[in-house]
Order: C-alpha cells, then sequence, then structure tokens
C-alpha cells in the first residue's frame, strides 16, 4: 500500500483519484511513499530514503527543497497551468485597478457618510472627479513571461483592445503555438518595458530572475507606466521600486506578495497572495498532481517534473509486478551498460527500454519478463553513480 503524506488542505476530487485499496494518506504518515502539498515549506529533513515523489499542487515549486530532492532521486512534480485561469482573472483586476482610482473611490464612499441621503449624493458627485482614471483599451500591455499564465494573459489583453507586447527569451514552441499573432514579441526587456504602459510579469523565481525588476529597468520604462506582479515578490528589487514610485518614473505596483517595506504607501496595492485561490483552481490542482503522483507510484512515468526528465512508458498488458524497475542515475557515460550488464548476467531479458536525461541526472524504465530478485536490485544499487532503484 503506497503511503502519502498530505499537508495542507487538499480538494477532495483530488484525493478520490486515489483508490482507498491501494493508498493510505493523511498528515502524519510514517515513512511516506509521497508528499502532497500545496503552499507547505518542505523540511529538508523530510527527504530521505524511502521518499519517491513529491507533488506540489501549484506552479511554483520554492517551497520545495529541489536540490535535494534531486540528489536524493525523488521527483518533484508541480501543475504548471492548472491555475492559469484564476490567476490571469486576478490580473484583470489589478489593470482595473491600477488604471483607476477603484480603492480611493471605495475608501471615500464608505468614509464619508452623512445622514441625509440628498447632502451625501452631492458630496458623492462633488468629488468622484478626484478618482478619475483611464480606459485600458488602446492601451500597451507588456508581458513578461509567456507560459501558462502569461499566454492567457496576453491574449486577455488582445480581447480587452489593449496593444500586447510579449518577452519570454526561454519560449517554447509548445507556448509559442499558444500565442496569439497579435502579440508582438520584443528582443529585450528594456525595449518591451520602454514601450508598456502596463508591465504584467509572469516568472519563476530563478537566479537569473531574481531582483530582475532593478533600477535599470526602472529608469528604461515608459514614464507614469504601472507594473503588476502576481508571479513572485522576489523577482522586483524593492529599493529600486521604492526609487521608481518616488520619482513618478512608476505610477503604480500592484502586487499579490505583500512586504513590509510597501506597507501605507498609496502608490502600492498589495493582495495576500490569492492569485490561486479559487475553488475552481485549488481542485484543478488537487486533480492534476495526484493523477501525476498515481501515474509515477504505479507505472514510473513522469510528467510536469521540475528536476526530472518527462518520460512515459506503456504498461505491457497483464505484465506481472515487479517486472519494470525504475532507476535515477547521474548523467554520466555508461550507466546503462552497467545496469543492463546485471540483468543479462542473471539470464533477465528485458522486454522494453526508455532512458532519457535532465542535465546532471538520467532516469531510466525498463520492462523485463520476470522480476528482478532483491539480489539484482541490491547490485544495481550498489553500481557507482546510482542514485535510486524501485521494482514497480
Amino acid at each position: 500500500m503506497y503511503r502519502i503524506q498530505l499537508y495542507n488542505s487538499i480538494a477532495d476530487r483530488g484525493l478520490a483519484i486515489f483508490p482507498p485499496k491501494m493508498y493510505r494518506f493523511g498528515n502524519s504518515q510514517a515513512d511516506p511513499h509521497a508528499i502532497l502539498l500545496r503552499s507547505h515549506k518542505l523540511d529538508p529533513a523530510m527527504v530521505n530514503g524511502g521518499l519517491r515523489a513529491v507533488a506540489r499542487a501549484g506552479a511554483g515549486t520554492n517551497n520545495v527543497p529541489v536540490e535535494e530532492c534531486t540528489r536524493a532521486g525523488v521527483v518533484v512534480f508541480n501543475t504548471p497551468g492548472a491555475n492559469a485561469n484564476a490567476v490571469k482573472e486576478l490580473v484583470l483586476c489589478g489593470l482595473l485597478l491600477a488604471s483607476r482610482g477603484i480603492i480611493p473611490g471605495i475608501r471615500f464612499a464608505e468614509e464619508n457618510g452623512v445622514s441625509d441621503p440628498a447632502e451625501y449624493s452631492r458630496l458623492i458627485e462633488s468629488n468622484k472627479k478626484q478618482f478619475k482614471g483611464s480606459e485600458i483599451a488602446g492601451k500597451t500591455l507588456g508581458v513578461i513571461g509567456l507560459g501558462a499564465i502569461g499566454s492567457r494573459v496576453a491574449e486577455m489583453g488582445i480581447r480587452l483592445n489593449m496593444k500586447v507586447h510579449g518577452y519570454d527569451p526561454a519560449l517554447s514552441v509548445e507556448a509559442a503555438w499558444r500565442l496569439p499573432n497579435k502579440v508582438k514579441r520584443k528582443d529585450s526587456l528594456q525595449a518591451l518595458v520602454a514601450s508598456s504602459d502596463y508591465v504584467s510579469l509572469h516568472l519563476p523565481v530563478l537566479d537569473s530572475t531574481r531582483g530582475l525588476m532593478n533600477r535599470e529597468l526602472f529608469t528604461a520604462m515608459k514614464p507614469g507606466a504601472s507594473l503588476l506582479n502576481f508571479a513572485r515578490g522576489e523577482i522586483v528589487n524593492v529599493e529600486a521600486l521604492r526609487e521608481a514610485l518616488d520619482s513618478g518614473q512608476l505610477q503604480n505596483y500592484v502586487s499579490d506578495f505583500p512586504q513590509a517595506e510597501l506597507i501605507g504607501r498609496d502608490d502600492v496595492i498589495s493582495m495576500p497572495h490569492i492569485g490561486a485561490s479559487t475553488r475552481e483552481a485549488e481542485e484543478n490542482c488537487a486533480v492534476m498532481a495526484a493523477n501525476q503522483l498515481r501515474d509515477f507510484l504505479e507505472n514510473g512515468n513522469i510528467s510536469n517534473s521540475v528536476n526530472f526528465p518527462n518520460l512515459h512508458l506503456e504498461r505491457i498488458p497483464g505484465a506481472a509486478p515487479g517486472t519494470r524497475l525504475a532507476i535515477a542515475n547521474r548523467n554520466v557515460p555508461k550507466m546503462l551498460g552497467q545496469i543492463t550488464s546485471i540483468l543479462a548476467d542473471q539470464n533477465i531479458n528485458v522486454i522494453d527500454l526508455l532512458n532519457k536525461s535532465r542535465g546532471d541526472i538520467a532516469y531510466n524504465l525498463i520492462d523485463l519478463e520476470q522480476p528482478a530478485s532483491s539480489k539484482v536490485l541490491d547490485a544495481m544499487r550498489g553500481v557507482e553513480q546510482v542514485i535510486k532503484v524501485t521494482a514497480i
């Protein structure tokens, strides 16, 4: 029986994916085969010898010790695109909040009430001009990062009659196909921010993106532009942001990641990280994560991993338990030959095999004619550079 450790509240639709006769899950599983979580920050100590996989019901994995998992041969999954629509809709909200005096207008209406209805109406009418904004139609939206969320935001901008510019140096072929042909791709960040009235960030936190929005880029921005951050707070250099706001180079900043340094500013709108906080998004993420975990534990297949190669090998109908091996090893020469030599020495026939690598890690699925003995499995584990061997 597979044991899955749960952190956070996981939607019931996702948990229903696991057959009760094969799985046991909860928040106190001893020596779990897998971990399923949302925003919980995973202690690296949980990455032990028995753990096979960690599934994050969401796109970001900055709360998971990915490097430690990779060294231990633990596959880390995420769920890209499952919450994309929820985030896209909140970006639309952010665009409107940035362009119109909605929040100060609401605050004025609530704080300046008088008992006489006619007098209150006159008060509102005489003061509403101070909350005048501008329409987003016809303005230019610059989207940095054109993945699952960014591409939807770009399409939304087109439908709102905005001009849309996009920048993504790592744009995949699949992502390129998703983009509307009206999106004008820019060759540099400087070119994008210089031409955009609104800049929307949709990037993961990497060494290359941490503090990406710095003094140089803020200086290059179109004066009076708005910055929307529904990606991660670390992408923006806070000190440079404050300087840009103080100088008027940046009109306002709308973020889903509140920061203490920005509290109390009228030109900053902060939301409490609610981009994916919809019932639909939480269910979509839970279902996607559960399906990926189940396929991996039962078949060794990998999809949407952030540290292992994606790999899928069809099961041989009627194959006996233990006839499929899942092997993770360092991506160095002659590893596959050493593994198959052990099988050959024991007269075990290989029926099918698939091998892929990603960076410093390689992953193999091997279907055998008969189950491998514990002696064979131990021999494979003893091969230098082999990280993990599992008989499925």
